[in-house]
């Protein structure tokens, strides 16, 4: 019997379009959450100061550590080649793997998402017990989906393709944050809880059926034996590799990290990214209080709200642009350009001063749209770092999951560090305290109490000045920093192609040695 045209459609779409789909089905939550989160428990649940900062405190600890948690958990059977009971663990399997996981987190993540919304034990223990969860199974998600990106193709041209699937969806699911303005309402909650309900199954039903498409075409490969590869509409690889060939010693954990510590690209690579989410949290933090301070004079409310939401939209949009240019040109070259790019239009804001509205309003918002763009090329970094961790270190399979979690162990503390620095340097400045005098922001900002009285007018010029410093100054140092680690980074080029070649060719006589064994 033969397969009804809707199920016929769904197999024969491409498998890059595929696992794009995962990114909207993670989008169209988060960004929601991070708009809300706060103001549900502060104006809604009524949080205690005290209640909130703790749960702050400890989701602050474990988000840096559950990331390298989950990616040893999830990878360090392929640190070594120990023996598997004489079994051969594929890439296939790998992946199999992954996608499985992926279809078993991503309905949770949905379900934790829920939790928020929904009171259902005392306001700080929903807290802390909310964001825990949360974010435990967002990282499990985003450290399996990104592995995937690793382990499905091995050349930059087939991880660009996926990407670039990646980049769309995840713009289209930033438009539940304009969707959800119209159902926000602290007094009536019930339209905004039926409209997360709604998100929340649309997203949980998108993980099983798109995993369960991913699953479908790695199990068809692997059963056609005229098939080498995982996919044959993308060019995705498939490489063939035999874990527990050799009796060799498990690697520890202290091993691995001394193997990381002689990995001289994998710090400079992290020693960049730490100032690159530094910088993309100091734009998310500071957003509204630079268009209150700077812009307020010149554009409505509403506009800022507006603006607010297409700097959620924005950035993955232009990566539909940056990402053909990666293929051209090659992800270093484009990500030294946008560093650039971005040293030039600071300067010239500098140059130009506050007193220029269009510039101003333009400079902000391009700021945050090619700072959260260079973030989400840079896991095409990190790939290559895969490959070149594999090469390196002489492993059986990549350990890909483990490798991006490490990368966010070192860098994630830069979100900390930006609105610590940024009303830090804000009061030496200006002597303006933030938060004994935070400033009025649009509804859904992270601001968790209400507002004193604004400064007296004589504070303002001042208070003005010093967030124009604050705007121009920080991307101009985090430019240089970048341009200087940048530099530094060996993985293009040449290097990147014998690196490339060498995984190629590793995967090429392991195939040929499970043929003879």
């Amino acid at each position: 019997m033969g397969l009804g045209w809707p199920q016929a459609w769904l197999l024969g779409l491409p498998t890059a379009v595929v696992y794009g789909s995962l990114a909207l089905f993670t989008s169209i939550l988060h960004n929601v959450f991070l708009l809300y989160y706060v103001d549900t428990f502060v104006s809604v649940y009524k949080i205690n100061k005290v209640a909130f900062w703790v749960g702050e405190t400890v989701f602050l600890l474990w988000n840096s550590l559950n990331d390298p948690l989950f990616g040893w958990l999830s990878d360090r059977q392929f640190l070594s080649s120990q023996p598997w009971s004489g079994a051969r663990l594929s890439s296939r399997a790998v992946v199999l793997a992954r996608v499985r996981a992926l279809g078993r987190h991503g309905p949770l993540l949905a379900l934790s998402f829920l939790a928020f919304w929904v009171p259902w034990a005392p306001a700080g223990l929903q807290f802390l017990l909310c964001l825990c969860l949360y974010d435990g199974f967002l990282t499990l998600v985003d450290l399996h989906h990104h592995a995937l990106l690793a382990d499905l193709a091995l050349s930059a041209h087939d991880r660009t393709h996926l990407n670039f699937y990646c980049s769309l969806f995840s713009a289209a699911g930033s438009l539940s944050v304009f969707a959800s303005y119209a159902f926000w309402n602290k007094e009536d909650f019930s339209s905004f809880r039926a409209f997360c309900v709604a998100l929340a199954a649309g997203s949980g039903l998108g993980f099983l059926g798109a995993t369960q498409l991913l699953r479908r075409r790695v199990e068809v490969a692997g059963k056609d034996p005229g098939c080498s590869t995982l996919a044959m509409d993308g060019g995705l690889y498939g490489e063939e590799l035999l874990v527990g060939s050799e009796e060799v010693g498990s690697i520890t954990l202290g091993q691995y990290l001394r193997q990381l510590a002689r990995h001289q690209n994998f710090l400079w690579f992290v020693g960049m990214d730490l100032v690159q989410v530094f910088h993309c949290h100091f734009n998310s933090n500071f957003f509204p209080l630079f268009l209150e301070h700077l812009l307020s004079d010149h554009i409505s409310l509403s506009t800022g709200s507006f603006l607010l939401g297409v700097s959620y939209v924005a950035p993955h949009l232009n990566n539909l642009y940056f990402l053909p240019l990666c293929q051209r040109w090659g992800v270093y070259a484009v990500v030294r350009g946008l560093f650039l790019l971005k040293l030039g239009l600071s300067l010239l804001m500098l140059v130009a001063g506050p007193d220029h509205p269009g510039l101003l309003c333009f400079f902000i918002a391009s700021n945050r749209v090619f700072t959260e763009g260079t973030c989400k090329l840079l896991t095409l970094v990190v790939t290559d770092l895969v490959d070149e961790d594999l090469v390196l270190n002489h492993r059986k399979q990549a350990a890909s999951a483990l490798l991006f979690g490490m990368v966010a162990l070192v860098t994630k503390p830069g979100q900390t560090f930006a609105p610590l620095l940024g009303t830090w340097l804000l009061c030496f400045y200006t002597g303006h305290d933030l938060f004994q005098q935070p400033p009025m922001t649009p509804v859904g900002s992270a601001q968790p109490w209400p507002e004193p009285p604004a400064p007296a007018p004589a504070q303002a010029p001042t208070l003005r000045q010093g967030c124009f410093y604050l705007l121009v100054l920080v991307p101009i140092t985090c430019a240089l920093l970048q341009l200087f680690t940048w530099s530094q980074f060996t993985l293009h080029g040449r290097r990147l192609h014998m690196v490339k070649a060498q995984r190629q060719n590793l995967a090429q006589v392991q195939t040929l040695d499970i043929k003879t064994v």
